[in-house]
């Protein structure tokens, strides 16, 4: 596993590697277990998500195309969509709309 933060545990790398995400735009949870080094523990990370603290910015994390598959963990299935759009990231039919120009790619941005 990749310590790209200096922490040791599963969860605190995923929270850590989220804190980095710019306002305005998204990573994936399949990007952020390729950052750990551990590229097929996508579904772990959005387990991982589910439980996120209030100071990780989760909303920001989407699936692989752009879709807001953890919404449910917002407690209304709206407010994912409005945080998003507070920071200009458009979303339609429930993905964000534009994810190239979205896209933050944690492996890149952190190395």
């Amino acid at each position: 596993m990749r310590d790209v933060t200096g922490t040791g545990s599963f969860a605190d790398l995923v929270y850590d590697i989220v804190r980095q995400v710019p306002p305005g735009r998204v990573t994936s949870y399949g990007a952020i277990a390729r950052c750990i080094g551990t590229g097929k523990s996508s579904r772990m990370v959005g387990w991982v998500m589910n439980r996120a603290p209030a100071d990780v910015p989760a909303h920001r994390v989407v699936n692989r195309l752009g879709v807001l598959t953890g919404k449910q963990a917002f407690g209304h299935p709206e407010r994912m969509q409005e945080l998003l759009g507070q920071e200009g990231v458009q979303v339609v039919n429930d993905a964000v709309a534009d994810f190239a120009r979205h896209f933050w790619d944690p492996l890149r941005e952190l190395t």
